[in-house]
């Protein structure tokens, strides 16, 4: 069995509460025995895959099979096309060099519904939003990438996982659903 699920913000990829205040999946009623492929930090948002197949893991998350997740990132500032071109050749962060991704500035924004609660916005930084689709997920990569080439992330959302792509999933946020077979297909 694999779900897809549109995870809110504060929320964490995991089942039990390290903290009362923390919300998990828990509170979501999935099956007994899935468990999260991969993981979302609790600011991000967005498509997480969830199974009871341990097989599942290795198939979508390993580097080896080059298989492509794409998050869209909101931004401060507008990124140029210098920082978009570091991010596409990899960007070396303390503790590891990232490889290289697909990177690209979105002309218009996302048509995202508001995040609750709102990001932090300020009238004098102007904000934009890049398209990023990498093949590895280290613990707070995209926004560590971000702010590694002068462009902190202020909303961060994943948008798809192979060609499974949330917008066509229609998963508003804290909904999920099972995969049938046209929409396991579709992530190879």
């Amino acid at each position: 069995m694999l779900l897809a699920f549109h995870k809110p913000f504060g929320v964490l990829s995991q089942f039990s509460k390290e903290h009362p205040s923390h919300r998990t999946l828990a509170e979501f009623g999935f099956p007994k025995n899935v468990y999260p492929i991969g993981r979302l930090d609790a600011d991000s948002e967005g498509l997480l895959l969830l199974s009871d197949e341990a097989s599942w893991n290795d198939r979508l998350l390993h580097p080896r099979h080059a298989h492509e997740r794409t998050y869209h990132a909101q931004v401060e500032k507008v990124m140029t096309e210098e920082a978009l071109a570091s991010l596409r050749k990899g960007v070396k962060l303390p503790d590891f060099q990232t490889l290289p991704c697909k990177a690209e500035l979105l002309a218009e924004q996302p048509a995202h519904g508001p995040r609750i609660p709102p990001i932090r916005e300020r009238k004098s930084i102007p904000t934009s939003w890049v398209a990023l689709t990498l093949i590895e997920g280290k613990n707070r990569q995209v926004r560590r990438m971000t702010a590694a080439v002068g462009f902190p992330t202020l909303r961060l959302i994943r948008v798809s996982i192979g060609g499974l792509k949330l917008e066509a999933l229609r998963l508003g946020p804290g909904e999920w659903k099972e995969l049938g077979k046209p929409e396991l297909d579709r992530i190879f």
